[in-house]
């Protein structure tokens, strides 16, 4: 008898479905409608391009406004939708509204592919995050409508009200402001109040994951009803805007004072994973360089639109550490204890994106020739899937850009999932080596 076919794991369909994703969007990239010149992209810039877009990046080698038409940015936004929800959830999504049953490959499959903590009511779950994300970027959309109309006419500023009220929520960083000048992002609306604060809502709010939203929706006000994930990411995500935001305030001196605090908490916001910026970061010092790159390295969230390690990484990762420093035995949070293999996950994500992010710097350093530091600013850019960019994407060539796609793309899927996709599961067993007392530190 001749061997059964194995069956995709969940971990392959995740990875095998975000790259179907982009060789479909590259393709409707490469046609001559997809571009202002009409002449279509070249395939190396529509490949890096549908990257980006499909793993909410937000890197460019072509200004978004100016190089492609109309139809060339409706398929970079759909690409950031797909990407920013999942291609698993629109599938899942797709299968539902055809009429047909969802099996139980397909709800394991999304129980990964968001991160949810058990696979019954997963098909609810599904219906819940498109709902919500169709509510809160056509809300996202309407208040930035008044500052984009005022700014560009009626036509492109609606337009322009949904591209990027989508790209904020999905954490994209993609904008259309290269009308005003190329790769400016929102430099131009640095001081819009209501821009500001949209987009950083918008930012917020995809980023803290759709498991936190529903956790918050079940239990209201009732704080103490929380999971302990819900209450670590709240806790977490504060602080990561607040402390940083001072650094930013600090550096900003030379600003008047509406224009520090908004610009210091846009910062703050956007460097993990949303790759917008309304200032110009190459007038940062080295420190400011330096935070930027923690930031986007961290992230957002699990079961966000957001990339990175995630914030539940680095939490669990720092309160080990103080539970060692306390000569505590386990690690704990909110009156629970923290699974010893959510240590060795943590422990194992951080080690992935420090090794991605050093060796593709030093790599890029090599070949470009460029400074260290906006080399690492770039490459922590891409595996935190953020977009931000000392401004030297446009000229990398072909063997940097390579780079940057496998980090945007290894960002986005997740390295885990990446390694389970190639890794054949063991089988399990009791059995286990004599321990023996190792020193380090």
């Amino acid at each position: 008898m001749g061997r059964m076919p194995r069956r995709l794991t969940s971990s392959q369909i995740i990875v095998l479905g975000f790259l179907g994703a982009i060789l479909l969007g590259a393709f409707l990239l490469m046609l001559p409608i997809s571009t202002a010149d009409g002449k279509g992209a070249t395939f190396a810039d529509a490949v890096f391009t549908a990257t980006s877009a499909t793993c909410v990046t937000g890197l460019v080698v072509q200004d978004t406004a100016t190089y492609w038409s109309y139809f060339g940015q409706a398929v970079i936004l759909l690409l950031i939708q797909v990407g920013g929800m999942g291609v698993v959830t629109f599938a899942v999504a797709i299968t539902v509204a055809s009429g047909k049953k969802i099996g139980l490959m397909q709800r394991s499959t999304m129980q990964e592919a968001i991160s949810a903590h058990q696979m019954g009511g997963i098909v609810k779950l599904t219906g819940f995050i498109l709902k919500t994300s169709a509510i809160i970027e056509l809300t996202g959309a309407a208040l930035l409508a008044p500052a984009f109309i005022k700014e560009f006419g009626v036509g492109k500023g609606i337009w322009y009200s949904f591209f990027h009220s989508i790209s904020a929520f999905c954490n994209a960083g993609f904008d259309l402001m290269g009308v005003k000048e190329k790769y400016s992002s929102l430099t131009s609306f640095s001081d819009n109040v209501l821009v500001n604060i949209v987009i950083m809502a918008l930012i917020i709010i995809g980023g803290i994951g759709f498991l936190v939203w529903d956790d918050i929706k079940t239990n209201k006000h009732h704080i103490r009803k929380y999971r302990m994930q819900t209450k670590l990411v709240l806790l977490t995500t504060a602080f990561l805007i607040l402390l940083p935001a001072i650094v930013f305030f600090i550096e900003f001196a030379g600003l008047d004072i509406k224009s520090r605090i908004l610009n210091s908490l846009f910062q703050s916001v956007t460097t993990r994973t949303a790759g917008f910026n309304t200032y110009d970061l190459t007038k940062l010092n080295s420190g400011g360089i330096s935070v930027m790159i923690v930031l986007m390295l961290i992230g957002g969230s699990p079961g966000s639109t957001a990339g990175g390690m995630k914030t539940t990484t680095f939490a669990v990762v720092i309160l080990t550490a103080f539970s060692v420093f306390r000569r505590k035995e386990h690690t704990d949070f909110a009156g629970r204890s923290i699974a010893d293999s959510v240590l060795r996950n943590a422990i194992a994500i951080v080690t992935m994106y420090l090794l991605l992010f050093l060796t593709g710097g030093i790599i890029i350093t090599a070949v470009e020739g460029l400074p260290m530091m906006t080399c690492m600013f770039e490459t922590a850019s891409a595996v935190g899937t953020v977009g931000l960019t000392l401004g030297i994407t446009p000229s990398l060539s072909i063997a940097s850009r390579i780079i940057l796609i496998v980090l945007m793309y290894i960002g986005r899927v997740g390295g885990l999932t990446l390694l389970f996709s190639a890794v054949t599961p063991g089988q399990s067993t009791m059995s286990k080596l004599p321990q023996e007392k190792l020193t380090v530190g």
